[in-house]
């Protein structure tokens, strides 16, 4: 017994040290644009059996468990991205999409799986009763999608539209659709491959495995309730997460096993849709939806790492080899059926015809879902789940290439990218002291395009040359649109005779720094904010003695974070409570401002058009929330 541990140990600390060879070499493949797990999948390649032979077959069957632990939080992944209130402004198109994407990929799948079946290496010595099993769990194989690529996308392109959330929905829903068609398929498979009748014993068996997973989904519900429940450091609970995770295979392997032996029909529950259901639950029925992301954000790395390092080492290279024309095939096929599919449901749900040819692009990715039910067949078909297995991943590799260009091409195609990004938000300073430089590298530094106006046309010139964006102030009218904001810092005269001005070309803020000639009440009446360095100066050292951190905070010495306000301007987020909204872990809604009055938020505070939402959070986390902001 322990040397059997002392064994697995060393085997454990080996791939440890290759799983981190493997991640150089998956970063090496990420600077030439191509997917880090095509990297993972090429190292575990090279040192499994095929190749170097540093992890022999029986080290990958040790192993397995390495696996079932990674794929429980690829389904806990998956399951986390299907957050409801996400989906309702655009849940009649999703499930008209989603219905006629099943119905195409999955017909056009299972008549390629037979037609191709003699091209697979092997598959022209398969009964018919194994070929339709193989066809069969290849066209629903072939349904299954990334979300985390399409999300990786969307957020770089900052697209945003009824396309894309219909784009985003499909891709999420499809994970639940993917598993539940596969828990039946793999029972069909099963009695096809050993010629066993379709009989009453059958569908009980397939209605026990259904409910078994939904039970068993439900019991990782409530565990996974109790642990983020626990006042734990986060290590602990990642920890007990891949537990859990890992029960859920151990339990359902161990009730497969106990029904063979003492019952007349197997029963076979499925961990991965068990997964699914119970992150689903967790992210809407639960106060720890934050909490389990920022966990299975932190785990997902490591897991990724692992899981795909091992299905490289598992590749046979002489079937990898002769799988990639049967893999182009399937690919072509599978882009048909999304076409197709997508197409028609579009039309039923009314969206414009470019938008439903452009969605045809759009569901190409695919990733750990896929390969996670490849490996499940694997395990279960010893006569043909390595060729099948094989040809997924060549399939999966081919699409993580191909998928996020095409699903680029379709959101420029109809519209909701903004190229180069969301348009920066302008500034102007006026003035050109010290505090008007300092003050317009800053706005930099936090992504504004800041323009500085400076009196004195030899200064504006060195500053320009300095590498500000300066010119003369008397050098015309001010441009157009106007900034979005502006910083007054010239004599009080000059100060408010700009106050006027700007309010006319429509400036939302306008802020000056008063010098003491004019009175404060002067400056509001041109509607300008105003700061007196003497009473700001006194109120703020008062501040730090109050709320030290609250004064850290906004004079910006708390590194990474930022207190800013966003406008809301989507009207899908009309009366949407902020419980809803999938806000990014590391933000806080401070307070929102509405009608002129500041509002106190709480979770079931409702958004409302042109609400101005005070927010705090990382400079990269605030983009992404005003990018939900905005329209």
């Amino acid at each position: 017994m322990l040397d059997a541990l002392a064994e697995l140990l060393l085997i454990l600390g080996s791939f440890a040290v290759l799983a981190l060879a493997a991640k150089q070499i998956g970063d090496y493949f990420a600077r030439y644009d191509l997917p880090l797990i095509t990297g993972f999948l090429v190292a575990g390649l090279l040192v499994g059996p095929s190749l170097l032979g540093l992890l022999s077959a029986e080290d990958l069957r040790k192993l397995r468990f390495v696996d079932e632990m990674a794929l429980s939080v690829i389904a806990l992944a998956a399951g986390a991205e299907l957050y409801l209130p996400e989906l309702r402004s655009r849940r009649g198109a999703i499930l008209w999409v989603s219905l006629f994407q099943v119905l195409a990929v999955l017909g056009l799948g299972v008549w390629a799986g037979l037609r191709l079946l003699p091209a697979f290496p092997g598959g022209g010595a398969l009964s018919p009763g194994a070929a339709a099993a193989f066809a069969l769990l290849m066209g629903v194989v072939l349904l299954a999608r990334s979300p985390s690529s399409a999300i990786a996308v969307i957020t770089e392109l900052r697209a945003k539209g009824p396309f894309t959330r219909l784009v985003l929905g499909a891709t999420v829903a499809s994970d639940v659709v993917v598993l539940t068609l596969f828990a039946v398929a793999l029972e069909l498979a099963r009695a096809w491959a050993i010629g066993e009748p379709l009989s009453a014993g059958f569908l009980l068996a397939l209605s026990l495995d259904l409910v078994l997973s939904l039970l068993i989904g439900w019991a990782l519900y409530r565990a996974l309730l109790l642990t983020l429940g626990r006042r734990s450091p986060p290590w602990f609970k990642g920890g007990l997460l891949l537990l859990l995770g890992y029960g859920t295979f151990w339990l359902s392997d161990r009730i497969e096993a106990l029904s063979a032996a003492h019952l007349p029909l197997t029963v076979a529950p499925e961990p991965l849709l068990a997964g699914v259901l119970a992150a689903f639950w967790i992210v809407n029925r639960s106060p720890y939806r934050d909490e389990f992301t920022r966990l299975l954000a932190g785990l997902s790395p490591a897991v990724f790492i692992a899981f795909f390092t091992l299905t490289g080492a598992s590749l046979a290279l002489d079937v990898l080899a002769r799988a990639w024309p049967v893999a182009l095939a399937l690919f072509a096929v599978r882009l048909a059926g999304f076409a197709l599919g997508s197409a028609v449901g579009g039309l039923l749900a009314g969206d414009p015809g470019r938008l439903s040819l452009a969605s045809g692009l759009a569901f190409v990715t695919q990733a750990g879902v896929a390969l996670g039910l490849a490996k499940k067949v694997a395990d279960t078909f010893p006569d043909f789940g390595e060729t099948f297995a094989t040809v997924v991943v060549a399939l999966v590799v081919l699409n993580q290439i191909v998928g996020p260009p095409l699903l680029k091409l379709a959101l420029r195609w109809v519209g909701e990218v903004r190229e180069g990004g969301a348009e920066r938000r302008r500034a102007w300073v006026f003035g050109d002291d010290h505090q008007a430089v300092a003050l317009c590298r800053l706005f930099q530094q936090n992504g504004w395009r800041a323009e500085l106006y400076s009196p004195d046309p030899e200064r504006a010139r060195a500053l320009k040359a300095e590498g500000l964006n300066a010119r003369r102030l008397e050098e015309g009218d001010l441009p157009t649109p106007p900034a979005e904001a502006a910083v007054l810092l010239l004599t009080d005269r000059e100060n408010l005779a700009l106050c006027r001005r700007l309010r006319e070309l429509g400036v939302a803020t306008t802020v000056a720094r008063r010098q003491g000639e004019a009175p404060i009440a002067a400056y509001r009446e041109a509607g300008c904010r105003v700061v007196d360095p003497t009473t700001a100066t006194v109120h703020l050292l008062a501040q730090f003695v109050e709320s030290p951190g609250a004064a850290a905070l906004l004079l910006g010495e708390e590194r990474g974070h930022q207190v800013v306000d966003l406008v809301v301007e989507d009207p899908a987020l009309d009366g949407v409570p902020l419980r809803e909204l999938r806000l990014p872990a590391d933000v806080l809604v401070l307070a929102i401002h509405r009608d002129g009055e500041a509002i106190v938020t709480h979770g079931y505070t409702q958004l409302r058009l042109g609400d101005r939402v005070t927010v705090m959070g990382s400079p990269e986390s605030l983009a992404a929330l005003e990018r939900t902001f905005s329209a």
